[in-house]
C-alpha cells in the first residue's frame, strides 16, 4: 500500500485528491494539510511514501516545506502540484528536492501513475523537461564541460560514469544514452544506478540538477 498526504490550501482540491485515493487500489490518503507547516508535521508523524505539495500556500509555502521534508532524511518523496508545465515554482521545487511535478488538471490515471512512479523511486518528470526548466529559469543553456570539475560528489565516479552523468544532465533517456555510447540498455541502467548512488541523488531528476550544480554540465558561450 502506497501512503499519501496532500498539502493544498484549497479544500476542494484536497477533497478531489482524497476521493481519487479512496477509489484506487494500492493507494491510501492518510493526511491533509492546508499549509506547509502542517505538511512538515504530518510528514514527520505519518511518514507517508508520497506528499502531493502545492506551492502557493499561506504561511510556510510548499517550497520551504519540501526543503524541510527532504532535509529530514525520511522516505517521503515530494510531487509538486502546479498549473503550468514550465513554471518557475516547479523549477524551484525540483531544486528543493522534489522528485517531480504534476499538473493540477492532469487526468486521474496520470496522477495515479505519477504517485506510483515516485513511490517506487522513479521521477515523474522527464529529464528533458527538467533541462527545459533549467534553461528557462537559470537563463542558460547546458552543454558538456571540457574537463570534469573537482566537486566532491563526482570524485568516486569512473570515466564512463562521468560520461553517463553528462548525458543524463543533457536530458537524454536511457535509450538515447544506449545509442550514443553504443552500449546495451542493461549496461546503461547499471551505470545510471551507480551514478545515482555515488552522487547521492534520490532520482534521475536530482542527477540532472547535480550535473548542472557541480559544473559537469556548463552553459554554452
Amino acid at each position: 500500500m502506497t501512503t499519501v498526504i496532500v498539502a493544498d490550501d484549497q479544500p476542494m482540491q484536497r477533497l478531489g485528491l482524497t476521493m481519487l485515493m479512496q477509489g484506487t487500489d494500492g493507494l491510501e490518503m492518510i493526511g491533509e494539510a492546508a499549509n506547509g507547516s502542517e505538511a512538515v508535521r504530518l510528514a514527520a508523524r505519518l511518514r507517508p511514501d508520497v506528499a502531493l505539495m502545492d506551492i502557493r500556500m499561506p504561511g510556510m509555502d510548499g517550497l520551504e516545506a519540501t526543503r524541510r521534508i527532504v532535509a529530514s532524511g525520511g522516505r517521503t518523496r515530494i510531487i509538486i502540484l502546479t498549473t503550468f508545465d514550465l513554471d518557475e515554482y516547479a523549477y524551484d521545487g525540483l531544486r528543493a528536492g522534489a522528485s517531480g511535478f504534476l499538473l493540477k488538471d492532469a487526468r486521474p490515471e496520470e496522477l495515479v501513475a505519477g504517485i506510483r512512479a515516485v513511490a517506487s523511486g522513479d521521477a515523474v518528470v522527464a529529464p528533458s523537461l527538467t533541462r527545459r526548466l533549467l534553461d528557462a529559469y537559470a537563463h542558460q543553456v547546458l552543454s558538456p564541460a571540457t574537463e570534469a570539475p573537482a566537486d566532491p560528489r563526482l570524485r568516486d565516479l569512473s570515466e564512463r560514469e562521468l560520461e553517463v552523468l553528462v548525458l543524463i544532465g543533457q536530458g537524454l533517456s536511457n535509450a538515447e544514452i544506449t545509442a550514443r555510447l553504443v552500449l546495451s540498455e542493461s549496461t546503461v541502467k547499471k551505470h545510471v544506478g551507480r551514478v545515482l548512488a555515488k552522487i547521492g541523488a534520490r532520482d534521475r531528476i536530482q542527477a540532472v540538477i547535480a550535473a548542472y550544480d557541480t559544473g559537469l554540465v556548463k552553459p554554452r558561450t
